[in-house]
């Protein structure tokens, strides 16, 4: 098992460095900011009978164009259902307003999503996975609904020296499962790459700050997006 967590954990930290291909040179950089709230929690303080059902809360903005424009806000909403101590299953809804420089176009995505969410503590720390399953439509640009797989991985390793502080470390795989007609083609979509600082403010509440890098493809042009983010993230778990 150990072994195991070992591999994960180096592949995890190696696709920071492969996530962008060779011939970056032709792509358009960009540097960006994120801030990201999410909260999760049980629903046992309504009814004692929803102990095993949770929510999850989350809004995120996006400011591109070297950090001078909001350009996407995320709005999130779900509630899940603990299978076991490890692992939740969850539907949710998003409400996704985008603009320049990720869409020339401004328009509003509305998206479905389901996943399923495994988090256990381990010897160096904790480890998680998230699996995500997307249905995307945006009504102005066409009338077909995307669907889209995501997989996340992530560790968090806490210092020796000052236990509430971590190293965190995460990739997320996203992939397009159909074409549609207002732009996304079946296939490889984009990949996320996380290291950075966690933090526990309190024991319910954890900050963490790092660089991402975001790299998207864009299949009707030759020249890709290659996201340089200063990454900002508020959990709380009650």
């Amino acid at each position: 098992m150990l072994t195991k967590i070992n591999t994960l954990l180096a592949l995890t930290i190696s696709s920071l460095f492969v996530s962008g291909p060779v011939n970056a040179a032709k792509d358009i950089n960009d540097t960006q900011t994120w801030g990201t709230a999410t909260a999760t929690g049980s629903l046992a303080s309504f009814h004692p009978a929803l102990t095993n059902f949770k929510y999850w809360a989350e809004i995120q903005g996006r400011f591109g164009d070297d950090t001078s424009r909001f350009s996407q806000a995320i709005i999130r909403s779900g509630i899940g259902y603990a299978l076991n101590n490890t692992t939740s299953a969850w539907v949710g809804y998003a409400f996704v307003p985008t603009a320049a420089p990720f869409s020339k176009i401004t328009f509003n995505e509305r998206r479905v999503w389901q996943q399923l969410l495994w988090n256990d503590k381990l010897s160096f720390g904790t480890a998680s996975s998230r699996s995500r399953l997307e249905e995307r439509l945006v009504p102005r640009l066409g009338d077909d609904t995307a669907l889209r797989f995501r997989q996340m991985f992530k560790i968090s390793v806490p210092l020796i020296a000052a236990p509430s502080y971590s190293i965190v470390a995460s990739d997320e795989y996203f992939l397009n499962l159909n074409n549609v007609d207002w732009g996304p083609r079946k296939g490889f979509d984009q990949n996320r790459a996380f290291i950075g600082v966690g933090y526990n403010l309190s024991s319910k509440i954890k900050t963490e700050i790092g660089y991402m890098n975001q790299y998207i493809n864009r299949p009707l042009t030759s020249i890709n997006r290659n996201d340089h983010i200063l990454s900002i993230n508020f959990y709380f778990n009650n």
